[in-house]
């Protein structure tokens, strides 16, 4: 049997095809009423000590008080779920260890009243428990065609660009050939004007691979809103962390459990609050999510439940997301 490829079922009428995907059961999830993201940092800013950290927090703790409210209120007479998610660069070259960064990090959240249930590494959407996640959603990538071309541009495996409409023509024909004119590039499903985004979903190098970070960023996402599958199994679960924090990022789970009475991990909704740099990101991660296709199974599973809870759910992944960007810490 091969992952996900065709297999034979010998029966007597003959030989019956059926997708190998199509055996495993889809596993669910806890899922929360809402994931609220307190941050994602790189190295350089741990580097400026404790007093920017708490100042950090000190921003981001009004915001985080008002989604409780708000999810509150969009669930009367109920308890929310709701859980707090913290985002660490562990990808991108390491500057300091889990024991020299995390204390103070968990320190200065907890003096401004904002608790951190899940602590995620970065490098964990790219692999986790044996799992190539970055791998698994590049497979599910739908690149969206923009109307009336030919497809004569390399696709998203090879050239490792991701956009939402139409690039640009080049003139890459013969010398005696026709100039191709300009024309100026066309957003997919544009409002009047548009407003076109090419994304680098990774770079190949001498070491391999290298995934950008907004295409990180995009798994992040759907490992927070828990649609996320490998043969039917969840990736990248969350496990807590017993004593000491280590002197190795790798040894940490990709997605700690810190708290270990917080609601799930995983939710319907997710808030992201990140300081006004992470927005062109994010845009990027919108254009991502937009044509990722996940398991239909997980969708309308997650979808089911939150109809039995009363919640309306968009069968875009996309709008499930809000975000709140700051001002620099």
């Amino acid at each position: 049997m091969t992952d996900g490829g065709p297999v034979t079922v010998e029966a007597a009428a003959g030989a019956v095809f059926q997708e190998a995907s199509a055996e495993h059961r889809v596993q669910s999830l806890p899922l929360a009423h809402l994931s609220i993201e307190l941050g994602h940092l790189y190295f350089e800013d741990f580097a400026a000590g404790p007093q920017a950290l708490r100042r950090h927090f000190r921003e981001v703790a009004p915001w985080a008080r008002a989604a409780r409210e708000i999810c509150a209120a969009s669930l009367p007479g109920r308890t929310p779920r709701i859980s707090t998610t913290f985002l660490v660069d562990d990808y991108f070259g390491p500057g300091s260890s889990p024991a020299q960064v995390l204390p103070d990090l968990l320190r200065a959240a907890d003096d401004c009243g904002l608790g951190i249930d899940y602590l995620a590494r970065e490098s964990g959407c790219a692999q986790a428990d044996g799992v190539a996640i970055a791998r698994l959603v590049e497979e599910r990538i739908v690149a969206e065609p923009p109307p009336g071309t030919t497809g004569s541009r390399p696709p998203v495996t090879e050239a490792g660009w991701l956009c939402n409409g139409q690039r640009s023509p080049s003139s890459t024909g013969q010398a005696m050939e026709a100039m191709v004119p300009w024309a100026p590039p066309v957003e997919n499903a544009t409002n009047r004007h548009s407003i076109f985004v090419d994304v680098q979903l990774w770079d190949e190098g001498p070491g391999g691979r290298t995934w950008s970070c907004a295409f990180l960023a995009a798994v992040w996402q759907l490992l927070r809103l828990g649609v996320l599958r490998r043969l039917g199994a969840p990736v990248a679960v969350p496990r807590p962390w017993v004593g000491p924090y280590p002197d190795e990022w790798t040894r940490l789970p990709a997605v700690v459990q810190l708290n270990p009475s917080a609601a799930p991990f995983s939710a319907y909704r997710a808030l992201s609050i990140l300081e006004s740099r992470f927005l062109s990101t994010e845009h990027a991660v919108r254009t991502i999510l937009s044509q990722v296709a996940v398991d239909e199974a997980v969708v309308e599973q997650v979808v089911g439940r939150a109809g039995v809870e009363g919640w309306s759910l968009s069968p875009e992944l996309a709008d499930r997301i809000q975000y709140v960007f700051t001002g620099a810490a």
